[in-house]
């Protein structure tokens, strides 16, 4: 790709082209009201404005049909789809299931297709030869700081934020789109105007409305998981196979992963697991708060640790939390590319080597729960059960005690009041 970094003589990347300069703008689109929005701003000063959607498998045929759609009625120069999901599981779903934390303990990063989209930018950007990119990311979210630390640490493209552009003359931004594009004749769905909707393979989030006003969420506020009337009477029992770490096999039957977690969601969606509402610290430090869904995600995240914690050491499981957690932040606020990450992942893949074996989940709604695990590297001992049976007699326990609680026993002995 040939790249071009504006001049410090050029007034915005934005209006100005120079003459060398191309007049192609790669858009990262998803049909939405932001990236819609994009569309008509972008053209308007003058860009050819070329859409990329990035499928990390949250849409099905007839929404890719509806994306597309979109970006011919909104008159782009250009639109591809890209297959997104391979490369999420293998770069996100693995490493995350591995890690088994959410951020704040909770929020399981659904958001981290992003990384994937701005993959799917570039090379589309460099087919085209232009090195200008589009996002239509707020400035008061994280995806901003996501999408553009991903561009800067794999290109010199220019990055164009339609929407930080017109949050420096409107508050209400929403409210501005909206207007702006039925002004030029283009419709806004229903659904887009009440809340900020994003569907990957990983789960489902919302946001606006009555979410952002710390209420009760509504009845739209609603994705894939199922509402407590609509749970089947009878509970289910799925059985998940994993080599080193990683899922290859649901009920017996060897998926690729995006595809395992693609069945995943649907099975436990019915049940209603993985459904959360969520307030946390955000990047840019805001309190933010959103409905998340996860199901598949969810019994991945169970199932895994179910297995991890049967067949790693004492010291193993004690110690991995604190590099999970760290490969969370940094993920969560933007540094995907960062060195730490690598080095933490290595760690990681190191730690899965005997996680392999078939954990059995079972739900009745609303949660799931590992029921059986099999493996042949379960750490028990054969002369051994907890609270059950011992292969060492009453004065070896005792002395382990003594010397296990020395330091203890000692200060009460000096300091104590007895």
């Amino acid at each position: 790709m040939s790249q071009q970094t504006a001049s410090p003589n050029h007034e915005s990347p934005i209006t100005n082209h120079g003459p060398a300069e191309s007049k192609d703008c790669v858009l990262a689109f998803s049909g939405g009201l932001d990236t819609s929005f994009c569309v008509p701003w972008l053209k308007e000063r003058g860009w050819n404005v070329h859409t990329v959607f990035a499928d990390t498998g949250g849409v099905g045929a007839e929404e890719r049909a509806t994306i597309e759609a979109r970006a011919a009625e909104l008159g782009v120069a250009s639109h591809v789809t890209i297959d997104g999901g391979p490369a999420l599981w293998r770069d996100f779903v693995k490493p995350f299931v591995w890690a088994g934390e959410g951020y704040q303990g909770q929020y399981p990063l659904l958001v981290s297709d992003r990384y994937l989209i701005v993959d799917a930018a570039l090379a589309r950007a460099r087919e085209l030869g232009t090195d200008a990119i589009a996002h239509g990311c707020t400035g008061m979210g994280n995806d901003q700081v996501r999408f553009d630390l991903a561009v800067k640490a794999q290109s010199q493209c220019r990055i164009i934020a339609p929407i930080r552009e017109i949050q420096k003359e409107h508050t209400q931004t929403r409210a501005y789109e909206q207007a702006y594009l039925e002004a030029r004749g283009f419709g806004v769905r229903s659904k887009q105007k009440a809340y900020t909707i994003n569907e990957n393979l990983l789960g489902v989030t919302l946001s606006g409305g009555e979410i952002d006003a710390w209420e009760a969420p509504g009845e739209g506020a609603r994705g894939w998981c199922a509402r407590r009337e609509q749970w089947p009477a009878e509970p289910m029992e799925a059985s998940l196979r994993f080599e080193r770490g990683e899922a290859v096999a649901l009920d017996g039957h060897p998926l690729a992963g995006e595809k395992l977690l693609a069945k995943l969601n649907i099975m436990f969606a019915q049940y209603g697991v993985g459904r959360g509402l969520y307030t946390g610290d955000t990047t840019i430090g805001l309190k933010g708060r959103i409905v998340f869904e996860a199901p598949g995600l969810t019994a991945l995240l169970v199932a895994h640790r179910a297995l991890e914690e049967a067949v790693l050491s004492k010291l193993q499981n004690r110690f991995k939390p604190e590099v999970a957690r760290k490969w969370v932040e940094l993920v969560y606020e933007g540094f995907y590319h960062d060195p730490l990450k690598t080095d933490l992942e290595a760690f990681l893949a190191a730690s899965q080597q005997k996680v392999s074996g078939e954990v059995t989940l079972r739900t009745n709604g609303g949660r799931v729960d590992a029921i059986a695990v099999r493996s042949p590297h379960i750490l028990s001992g054969k002369g051994a059960t907890y609270a059950q049976s011992a292969d060492w007699g009453v004065e070896e326990a005792e002395g382990f005690i003594k010397l296990f609680g020395m330091s203890s026993t000692l200060w009460a002995q000096v300091n104590g009041d007895r």
